[in-house]
């Protein structure tokens, strides 16, 4: 299932900033997507699970994980807020550069950005996003599927994301480009069976 559009004209974040709060959308290359309805529980379960889990390895560290929402601004080159024409909210993000942190969220490529699918984001996290955070060179993505109890992870390598690797939710897997964080699948799965 598609996201719908808000219409078909281009915007921007300086014309975003200005929608009303309780009509929550994305722009991607200056398309508006809806965002969907409130999760469901598991996803805010799993969403709340890894959060914690990342938050607690990164205690420490120069690097801030944050939860959705926040706004993740993606410029082109190097226009004005007002201008950039793609904002997207992750379910879960890493940034270690803390010079691409303000008031309004994150200006650039976060490092590592999760999103767990729902039927109504899938095929655009899948494809329309993937591109995006390829593009804009975040180093890790993964795309965590509750159904299925899988996640598929890409790296970039080369400013390409290639080939992802598909592992299951169960033991631990430890994210590529920060080893020290490992998340514990059974910590996240044992929800979902409740």
């Amino acid at each position: 299932m598609a996201l719908a559009h808000r219409d078909q004209h281009q915007h921007t974040y300086g014309e975003y900033r200005t929608w009303p709060e309780e009509a929550r959308y994305e722009l991607i290359d200056g398309l508006a997507y809806a965002m969907a309805p409130a999760p469901s529980i598991a996803h805010q379960d799993i969403v709340g699970e890894v959060f914690r889990q990342i938050a607690n390895a990164l205690e420490n560290s120069r690097c801030r994980p944050f939860v959705a929402p926040v706004d993740v601004r993606l410029p082109k080159a190097r226009e004005k807020d007002e201008q950039i024409d793609t904002v997207v909210q992750p379910d879960i993000l890493v940034v270690c550069d803390a010079s691409k942190i303000d008031a309004k969220g994150v200006r650039g490529a976060p490092d590592w950005i999760i999103e767990v699918l729902s039927p109504a984001t899938a095929t655009h996290d899948h494809i329309a996003k993937r591109r995006i955070y390829e593009r804009h060179g975040v180093r890790e993505y993964w795309l965590v599927h509750p159904t299925d109890r899988m996640v598929t992870i890409y790296r970039l390598d080369n400013n390409s994301y290639g080939k992802p690797d598909v592992v299951e939710m169960k033991d631990q897997t430890a994210v590529g480009i920060m080893p020290e964080i490992i998340i514990e699948w059974e910590r996240v799965t044992r929800r979902l069976a409740e």
